[in-house]
């Protein structure tokens, strides 16, 4: 298998500091919180805008990796369920899939409505939201 090298470019700044204060959904009661970019790719933020939703991918460094089913949502009530079957932060490649809406951009910040992310995951890119009208 071939392996691959990614590269944050940025980090989350956010109210919160681990996974038990987060919650697993943006709609569950997510805080506000700031896209912080390294300066050498502020320029790439062009066309950002206030209003805009955007498609964040983070890397969830706190998660497990060797974990391949879960009880989702934690809840053993539920069955056992491959995690590809889920949203489970944890598993063998944990990227972190978030819709962002964007309050401010300032330089390399930019600030966003609802994201579930924990203070300092690294960010791997963020993309536009497309809609049938682009």
């Amino acid at each position: 298998m071939t392996a691959y090298m990614l590269r944050p470019i940025g980090r989350v700044e956010s109210a919160l500091k681990d996974r038990a204060s987060a919650p697993r959904q943006p709609d569950e009661g997510a805080p506000d919180a700031w896209l912080i970019f390294d300066d050498q790719y502020v320029s790439a933020l062009d066309g950002l805008s206030p209003g805009a939703d955007m498609l964040l991918l983070t890397w969830l460094d706190r998660a497990d990796r060797d974990t391949l089913t879960v009880h989702p949502r934690g809840d053993a009530a539920r069955p056992i369920t491959g995690v590809f079957a889920t949203r489970a932060p944890d598993r063998p490649n944990p990227i972190g899939l978030h819709i962002v809406h964007i309050l401010a951009k300032t330089g390399p910040r930019v600030h966003v409505r609802n994201l579930e992310a924990i203070d300092g995951t690294p960010i791997l890119d963020v993309k536009p939201l497309l809609t049938p009208d682009r």
